[in-house]
């Protein structure tokens, strides 16, 4: 009784709780940390037992931890955080039963390493996230937080692709960086192969890069946070919309929370579909569902890496259509845009529940609400006029060159796939040094281009380069606005699309100037290539990336970075922001032609 007593006194102590909180968590970040080390090292069977040891003796602290801040902290968690709580007790018990074999001496699959590593990563998951991740925004503006986050997330992966187990032969730091920046900034441009340069490990750790990169780092540790503690600063939901691009704060977490469900969903379903599409041209189920794994969260992000040697082009796999629609339309997907995808959920539900389901009780909708707003038209019309256009014109152009070994199907297929891969996917089906010039140039416009705003890919954008051409027209009809679907398009929107063109353009020529002075002996057009393919994050090459110097790779992974985060974003990170001007001056129109 007296020791029940005791134990509610505690109750009022909140600094009891967030020592603990704060002891659990450092124990946690060191047993990841060992984690690597094991991974990324070769080591002594003596070693191997000491550590396993560590992770064990540092998940049963974890779960006292836990267990003590559900009885200290006053707090009862919700019950997805309580779900959690739950695994991982359980699979500390499991571990425990196969260490100790309680139950059989083999336990064959069970018995591997990778529930131990999962088992410490959810323990690091479940503190890191039980932390305050509040962002004060008189330190960061939403720009400097987003490119602070990619900086940091490149230096981590160029580090643990730099240990001995992450390749087979060793790697340079350049390289290391180099792989690393493509990967988070879902480029695909490579120096070295990544089927036969690196191990599974380093395989793995470019796919976690690439989901990172993709989707943002940002989006899963502040999403997680809030999973976990149920609460946010108002500071911090702020910061959020802007890097969500919600239009209310209130929607910040519920559209975090979508974005993610809707990446894991569409890539497990492609896993599955590439999976199945695969056939005998893969053996082995742990090798096909790696491969599908890994294909499929690189085609969503427009990422572009493959362990195939050639990409899509292996001979074993160039004429495999099914994978290549697959891919084809799991990089759309990823290139339309998280709010797109979110305004046309929204569009089918009130459809079916305003539409549909009143016609069968013989009801009338007299409203018909702005449901798909202004950005979601423009981007699904731009993207279908791009697709269609690129495919014809890919397919009047290579019809008897790099097409005439396919049938009309594959025709067909391979053009609209060489169409949607150069808008930032970054898969190749065919051998891009052997297409003609015409359509090299066709390919520069579909790169430059790229993706939609808010997506998994680069380029300037086609919400951009669709207002630059309404431009063109409103002003060639006299208009002093852009004006569709009976909207204006607001002048900060055309601002910002003719800044991003300028931008662009300059960086683009920088990179190919510095590299012709770097590497004078490679020719001109595959410079240019590259340099567009880097800045818009496509990822495809003709074929120099790896004969370059390192200056020359360098300059790459700089023009990787900016385009990915863009240069007019680094200029807001950079430049102070002008809250409120209460001041006008005349307005005088300037001679432009």
């Amino acid at each position: 009784m007296k020791m029940l007593e005791n134990i509610q006194s505690f109750q009022w102590s909140p600094r009891f709780t967030h020592i603990i909180q704060r002891i659990s968590f450092w124990l946690s970040l060191i047993s990841v940390i060992l984690v690597f080390y094991d991974l990324g090292f070769q080591k002594s069977d003596t070693t191997a037992q000491r550590l396993i040891t560590i992770y064990l003796s540092a998940l049963f602290v974890g779960c006292i931890s836990i267990g003590l801040r559900y009885i200290f902290s006053g707090k009862h968690p919700g019950f997805k955080v309580k779900v959690i709580d739950i695994i991982i007790l359980t699979l500390f018990v499991f571990l425990i039963i196969i260490r100790t074999d309680l139950l059989v001496a083999d336990l064959g699959f069970f018995n591997k390493k990778g529930w131990l590593y999962l088992a410490v990563f959810l323990y690091f998951i479940r503190e890191f996230s039980s932390l305050r991740l509040d962002f004060k925004t008189q330190y960061f503006n939403p720009a400097q937080l987003f490119i602070t986050s990619f900086l940091g997330i490149i230096l981590i992966g160029t580090f643990l692709l730099l240990l001995p187990n992450a390749t087979h032969s060793g790697i340079s730091l350049i390289d290391a960086l180099f792989t690393s920046t493509s990967a988070v900034c879902v480029t695909g441009l490579i120096v070295v192969d990544t089927g036969s340069y690196f191990t599974q490990f380093g395989q793995t750790i470019i796919l976690v890069l690439i989901q990172l990169g993709g989707i943002g780092i940002m989006t899963f540790a502040t999403y997680f946070s809030y999973f976990f503690r149920g609460q946010s600063s108002y500071e911090t939901q702020l910061m959020m919309r802007d890097m969500t691009n919600s239009e209310k704060i209130g929607e910040v977490f519920s559209a975090m929370k979508r974005i993610l469900l809707i990446t894991f969903t569409i890539e497990f379903i492609g896993g599955i579909l590439i999976f199945f599409s695969l056939g005998k041209s893969i053996t082995g189920i742990g090798t096909k569902l790696f491969f599908s794994t890994f294909h499929t969260i690189s085609s969503f992000c427009n990422a572009g890496f493959s362990t195939l040697a050639n990409s899509l082009y292996e001979p074993g796999f160039r004429f495999n259509y099914p994978l290549h629609i697959i891919l084809a339309l799991l990089f759309i997907l990823g290139g339309l845009g998280f709010p797109i995808v979110l305004n046309v959920y929204t569009y089918f539900k009130h459809l079916i529940i305003n539409r549909v389901l009143p016609l069968r009780k013989n009801e009338r909708c007299l409203h018909r609400p702005w449901v798909i707003n202004m950005n979601t038209r423009i981007v699904l019309l731009s993207t279908f006029v791009l697709l269609i256009g690129g495919s014809i014109g890919f397919y009047a152009l290579e019809y008897d060159n790099t097409l005439a070994a396919h049938t009309e199907f594959g025709k067909i297929v391979t053009a609209f796939f060489g169409a949607a891969t150069p808008r930032t996917a970054g898969f190749n089906s065919i051998d891009y040094a052997d297409l003609r010039f015409g359509t090299l140039m066709l390919i520069f416009l579909l790169m430059w281009i790229g993706a939609s705003p808010a997506s998994t890919g680069g380029g300037i954008k086609t919400s951009t380069f669709a207002i630059a051409t309404l431009n063109f027209f409103s002003l060639a009809k006299g208009k002093d606005r852009i004006e569709l679907y009976k909207r204006e398009i607001a002048d900060i929107s055309v601002r910002r699309a003719f800044a991003i063109i300028s931008l662009s353009l300059m960086v683009i020529g920088i990179a190919i100037s510095l590299i012709v002075s770097f590497d004078p002996d490679q020719n001109l057009l595959k410079i240019a290539f590259e340099c567009f393919s880097a800045y818009s994050t496509v990822g495809l090459s003709m074929g120099i990336t790896s004969a370059l110097s390192d200056p020359s790779k360098m300059v790459l992974i700089a023009t990787m970075f900016i385009g990915r985060v863009s240069m007019l974003t680094i200029l807001i990170a950079m430049l102070r922001r002008v809250r409120h001007l209460n001041y006008k001056y005349p307005t005088e129109e300037i001679l432009i032609n």
